[in-house]
This record gives structure tokens, C-alpha cells and sequence, in this order.
């Protein structure tokens, strides 16, 4: 079976990760993942791609951001990705590929599962038993959200600012949000959705969705189609 484009809409979050090979280590030490910040950072304003949200861990990253052009998001994932694995192979004195294929992305609903995303992205370090605290992480828009460190790359979402009237309301109310932490299902529906390409949020929003895009944006029914009922023959 052919493989599906990318689902790429404008104007709606997506959410992105990216593997390293078979589970590798995609850096070698704090330069590795400065790099990467960085050329996020340029990429995502040369191709017109707001992140809201990232977290870069040993083997893989997480964006969550919103595209202003469809191809916004794969313009700006192809430059990342060749520019850093260029650098890296080269400071590494390495040759090959060093991630696992392309990057998977899908579009969440923002009102049901945006700020989870962000807190389940910022949890990441934590589960994985780096930090015990994800403000502790460097690698992450954690610090910036909860009013630790301001990050030039970063641009809130809406509903960012609806948290509170004020700098401080927000951040309280956003690190609230995370020491709650994510439900299991919605965490296994946020990375499954991401994972397999599917969009995920309520069938109103994947309904508008379709009529956006000729590109399919949910799996199926498993299964033959089925055939339509056989007018009955005149006696």
C-alpha cells in the first residue's frame, strides 16, 4: 500500500517527532542539542512556522507548532534535518543517516488537547527519569512557560494566554497544569495520533478537517467496503 502524504493543514498545531535510528543517540554532548536549537529556531522563522512547545530528548524531539503555509512544516524539518545531521557527522567523524526515517507529525484540536501536549512534551525528562522536576531540564520551552527564562523562539499559543491576566497568573496556572500531568489514554493518544499520522480530536474538528485537505485524516474502517444493498427482484 502506497504511503500517505504528511497530514499538512495552515493555521492549525501539529505535532512533530523526530527518532534517531533504531534509537540512537542523536547528540553527543551540549553543543549537539545548542545546534539544534538553533537552526529550530532560524528554520522556523524562514519558513513562517510558530513552535508553541519542544523538548529535545537523548533519542528524539517533540515540536508543537503552527504552520502559516502547508508547506511550512516539511520545508522547515528538511533543513533541520540536513543541516544538523551534516554537522553532526562531521564533528562526530561519522557517515550515514542518523534518523529513523522521515520525521511523523499530525494536527491535534487545540481546545481539547494542546496544552496537554505542551505538558506531556515537558514531562518527557521526567518519565524518562533525567530530572525530577522538568523545570529543571534545559532542553525544553518548560522554563519559558512557567517564567524561569525568556525563549526568543518560542510564541505562545492562544490559549496560552487565556490561563491568566498576568505574567505570573499564567505561569502558575501552566505549572499547575503540568504537576497535574497528562492521562494515560490522552498521553498514548497524543504520541499513537503523532506516530501513525492520523488527526486526533472530536469528529466535529476531523469533519473540518477533511473538507481542508484531499488527504484522508482518519484510519478507516478495517475491513472489505461495504456493498450496497441489491434492489429486491420484481416476482
Amino acid at each position: 500500500m502506497a504511503r500517505l502524504p504528511r497530514l499538512t493543514v495552515p493555521g492549525y498545531p501539529h505535532h512533530i517527532i523526530q527518532r534517531g535510528n533504531n534509537r540512537q543517540a542523536i547528540f553527543a554532548g551540549p553543543a549537539d542539542y545548542d545546534f539544534l536549537l538553533v537552526l529550530i529556531d532560524e528554520n522556523a522563522r524562514k519558513y513562517r512556522v510558530a513552535v508553541h512547545g519542544y523538548v529535545l530528548m537523548s533519542n528524539h524531539f517533540h515540536l508543537l507548532a503552527t504552520p502559516e503555509t502547508v508547506e511550512g512544516i516539511p520545508q522547515m524539518m528538511q533543513a533541520i534535518g540536513r543541516s544538523y545531521v551534516r554537522n553532526f557527522n562531521l564533528r562526530q567523524q561519522r557517515s550515514g543517516t542518523l534518523w529513523e526515517g522521515r520525521y511523523r507529525s499530525t494536527l491535534i484540536q487545540a481546545e481539547r488537547h494542546l496544552l496537554a501536549c505542551m505538558a506531556y512534551m515537558d514531562l518527557n525528562p521526567v518519565r524518562a527519569g533525567m530530572v525530577a522536576d522538568p523545570g529543571d531540564y534545559r532542553w525544553s520551552s518548560h522554563s519559558h512557560y512557567i517564567g524561569r527564562r525568556a525563549d526568543k523562539m518560542v510564541t505562545p499559543h492562544p490559549l496560552y494566554w487565556e490561563l491568566g491576566n498576568t505574567p505570573f497568573a499564567r505561569d502558575a496556572v501552566y505549572a499547575s497544569l503540568v504537576r497535574a500531568g497528562v492521562p494515560e489514554e490522552q498521553r498514548l493518544q497524543l504520541t499513537d495520533s503523532a506516530l501513525r499520522g492520523w488527526a486526533l480530536g472530536d469528529p466535529d474538528y476531523v469533519a473540518d478537517l477533511q473538507r481542508r485537505t484531499n488527504r484522508r485524516v482518519m484510519r478507516g474502517r478495517a475491513g472489505r467496503p461495504q456493498m450496497p444493498a441489491k434492489e429486491p427482484v420484481p416476482k
